[in-house]
């Protein structure tokens, strides 16, 4: 049974209690199968990028407009708005959003912290209860992609060049650079521009790399070649997600064929397709591991998201004729089922993926 979606109003949301409803739109989106609208945000600008923290109580979507916005997470109200004098004179994309990892022995004025890359190449360290950036790194590119180490000391990012950029999470320097070497007989290294970075959540120092030259990069952040890599996947979002139970890595390529796949971590070999839904194919800019049991992915073309049963790698649940492409996803891994949060146009959707009995 399909259920159509009504749209808010301007800046505000449809279960939060800030407003009526809107009317509903003729042709809006429909949500079907197994999964559950919770609440919509209608934003000022476009949504480019989103994150929930480590224990899912909060949401930091970036902007096209250079700004970010963290939510409360239950209710979905808006606690903070990060904004300085180089975001709002340049008024470039916030491209990736990671909050900073911390120990039970870190002081409390150090966990309520993020990091954030921008389209003008700024990389910002953001203290988000005081609403204030404390450092701010500048890159000649357009940085697109971040990864935060799973022991919380380093920090890479990577964009419109083929260097992956290496940073000591303490004093904010660069500490390596990361590239092909010169030999055109070598892959080591990509060899055109990075959409996707994410380190091994039980590894440290091993991440992957993702963008337009279809190869998957391994990296040791010690090191200045990738180590190895697989062919294929063409990310152009972020795409790239690591279950570390399995050691599976799954894959997102903005294509009509083979967009979404599965590939074996320590020996970079392809596994599987999740196949396309037959009615509803799209190119893929986001994807992710869903809990235990289900994938989430969104994309162009036909502007939709859907889960996938990871077992049947059937279609559970999907929304579709969303307004624009769907650019960015999260969810927040708690529970059997992860809350989803996903940035399509000037939107915000709140979902959750919910096994009918």
């Amino acid at each position: 049974m399909q259920q159509r979606v009504e749209r808010p109003r301007s800046g505000m949301s449809t279960t939060s209690g800030y407003g009526d409803h809107a009317q509903q739109t003729k042709g809006g989106p429909f949500i079907d199968g197994n999964l559950k609208l919770l609440d919509t945000i209608d934003c000022p600008s476009d949504v480019l990028c989103c994150r929930f923290n480590h224990d899912g109580s909060l949401l930091a979507v970036g902007f096209t407009d250079g700004t970010i916005r963290i939510y409360e997470a239950t209710h979905h109200r808006l606690l903070y708005s990060l904004a300085d004098e180089d975001t709002q004179k340049i008024r470039l994309p916030v491209t990736q959003i990671r909050f900073r990892i911390f120990g039970d022995s870190d002081k409390i004025e150090y966990q309520n912290m993020l990091i954030a890359t921008y389209a003008s190449g700024d990389v910002k360290v953001w203290h988000y209860t005081s609403q204030s950036c404390l450092h701010t790194i500048h890159e000649v590119r357009q940085t697109l992609a971040l990864a935060i180490s799973p022991l919380g000391r380093r920090f890479v990012t990577a964009g419109a060049d083929e260097q992956i950029h290496v940073y000591d999470e303490e004093t904010k320097t660069k500490i390596n650079t990361l590239q092909a070497s010169d030999s055109n007989r070598l892959m080591d290294g990509h060899r055109e521009r990075v959409f996707s970075a994410i380190y091994h959540p039980t590894t440290p120092h091993v991440f992957i790399t993702g963008g337009w030259d279809d190869t998957i990069q391994y990296w040791d952040d010690r090191e200045r070649h990738s180590v190895r890599h697989f062919h294929g996947p063409h990310i152009c979002g972020d795409s790239l997600d690591i279950d570390a139970e399995h050691n599976h890595i799954l894959t997102g390529s903005w294509r009509k064929d083979n967009a979404l796949q599965i590939w074996d971590f320590p020996l970079g070999k392809f596994i599987k397709d999740v196949p396309p839904e037959p009615l509803n194919a799209s190119l893929v800019n986001c994807c992710q591991w869903l809990g235990k049991d289900s994938i989430i992915a969104g994309g162009s073309l036909m502007h939709m998201a859907r889960i996938i049963d990871r077992g049947t790698l059937n279609t559970t649940g999907q929304f579709v004729e969303l307004p624009q492409g769907v650019y960015c996803v999260d969810n927040d891994r708690q529970g059997l089922h992860p809350k989803i949060a996903m940035g399509c146009s000037h939107y915000i959707y709140f979902l959750r993926g919910e096994k009918k009995n």
